[in-house]
Formats: structure tokens, C-alpha cells, sequence
């Protein structure tokens, strides 16, 4: 069993992708407003005002629809890139939980493509120790 999260997800997934990705599923009315929420973000902090101007914002409610819905693509594109493929792959947002039966050096060969995919999408990896591996705030085992 393994895990692999991706590191500062919000703060990670390219805008202007997400877009692309939403202009496959929407009109071009429906992607304005995508396009409005998702470039125009401002923070003020210490009475200085900010502009974000790539990633999607924390605490966004649209941001967690768009991150799953650009990660639901980047690990589709993912597997069918992958030399070898883990048995299971679930993920939610940022987090995955799967099997891998290929060895240890493969997978450090998968992680290294997973990485190698988006310079901006980087993951972490977990692998289970004496049976356990904790995901999601559980502990999963055999």
C-alpha cells in the first residue's frame, strides 16, 4: 500500500489549464464566469491589498471543484503515460491511496514520472510500514 500527496495543492493547480479543462465541459458564457472567480482574486494583508495571479485561491468554494476536476485529468493522463501501473489508484483532491505490486524500484520510477508530469504539481509518497499505512486521517492495514 502507498500514498502519494501532492504538495500545496491549491496553491498548485495552473489557472489557465483549468480553464482549457472547463472549455471541453462549458459554453463560452459559463466559461467567462470560470475564467472572472478564477483570475480575479485579491487578499489585503496589513492594509496592503494583493493580487493572485496563478493557482487557485484557498478557501475558494469553486476552488476544490476545479482542483478535482484538474487532478481527475492530470492522473488520467498520468496512467496512461506510466510504464507500469498500480493495481488501485483512489484519489480525493490531493490524496491517493494505492496498491502497488510492481517492487520498490518501480515505484520510485512511477513517483519519479508523476513528478516529472507538471513542474508545478509535485507529490509526496508514503509507503506502508508493518502493514499499516495511514490516509485521510485513518489507518488502513492488512
Amino acid at each position: 500500500m502507498v500514498s502519494f500527496d501532492v504538495v500545496s495543492p491549491f496553491t498548485k493547480i495552473p489557472v489557465e489549464e483549468s480553464l482549457t479543462l472547463l472549455s471541453q465541459h462549458f459554453n463560452k458564457e459559463t466559461l467567462s464566469l470560470y475564467k472572472h472567480v478564477l483570475t480575479s482574486t485579491y487578499l489585503c494583508v496589513d492594509g496592503h491589498f494583493y493580487e493572485q495571479t496563478d493557482a487557485v485561491a484557498m478557501g475558494s468554494p469553486l476552488s476544490t471543484v476545479i482542483a478535482n476536476l484538474y487532478m481527475e485529468d492530470f492522473e488520467t493522463k498520468a496512467m496512461e503515460k506510466a510504464t507500469h501501473k498500480p493495481a488501485c489508484w483512489y484519489g480525493y483532491v490531493d490524496d491517493t491511496f494505492v496498491i502497488w505490486p510492481h517492487g520498490q524500484e518501480k515505484l520510485m520510477d512511477f513517483l519519479i514520472h508523476l513528478n516529472g508530469i507538471h513542474n508545478k504539481i509535485q507529490f509526496t509518497m508514503e509507503i506502508e510500514e508493518e502493514g499499516h499505512l495511514p490516509f485521510l486521517d485513518i489507518d488502513i492495514y492488512t
